[in-house]
Formats: C-alpha cells, structure tokens, sequence
C-alpha cells in the first residue's frame, strides 16, 4: 500500500512539474482520463506499459516513480 501512495503522490508532483493536465498524460498514455485519474488517486496500478510510458514521459528511472 506505501508503494502505491508514493507512486500516485510522484505522479501527481511530476505532472504539475511539467505543466500537464490529467487529460494530456491520458492521451500519452492512449487510456481514458478516469483511468489515469485513477492513478494519481491511488485506486488503480498502471499496466508495465503504462509504467514505462510513464517513466519515459517524465524522462524518469522506474524507481524514480516509486520514491
């Protein structure tokens, strides 16, 4: 459970870092905005694609996700 506080907190704080909205990450993603929404709520874990789209998005290790 720690792990997917962190992650949906990282997330959050990298999005709002690089200026986008929920929808732009969603897009990027090729998932529904709910579905990222999810995420960054901590209700759901990204599939490993999603987790290494998103890491490449943020320019981030995996583990940075997970810190």
């Amino acid at each position: 459970m720690e792990e997917l506080y962190r992650l949906s907190k990282n997330l959050k704080a990298l999005r709002k870092q690089f200026g986008y909205t929920q929808t732009y990450v969603a897009e990027q993603l090729g998932i529904a905005y709910q579905s990222y929404q999810a995420y960054e709520w901590g209700i759901s874990v990204p599939t490993l694609q999603n987790f290494i789209k998103l890491a490449k998005l943020y320019d981030v290790s995996y583990e940075e996700l997970l810190e």
